[in-house]
């Protein structure tokens, strides 16, 4: 599978990565995305995430919404009759 790369800036900073780390231009691109991907997923939690964005626009459970259900109530509400 090919990848074409028509950015000459994305180009410089593939050889350049390569060079320094002493891999190949394939190589380097596996390296760079795997290293990107992880830390995109220790920068935050899909929690964590959700509750910033819920913060963020003032959206967030207030007063009895803050109390989970029993498990009465949930098991009503998936009862399956």
């Amino acid at each position: 599978m090919a990848i074409n790369v028509n950015n000459a800036e994305a180009d410089a900073l593939t050889r350049k990565f390569a060079d320094i780390a002493g891999v190949g231009i394939t190589d380097a691109i596996v390296i760079a995305m795997r290293e990107a991907i992880q830390r995109r997923r220790q920068e935050e939690t899909p929690r964590e995430t959700a509750a910033r964005l819920l913060q963020k626009h003032g959206v967030g459970p207030t007063g009895v919404a803050k109390k989970p259900l029993s498990r009465k109530v949930f098991d009503e509400m998936w009862d399956e009759r």
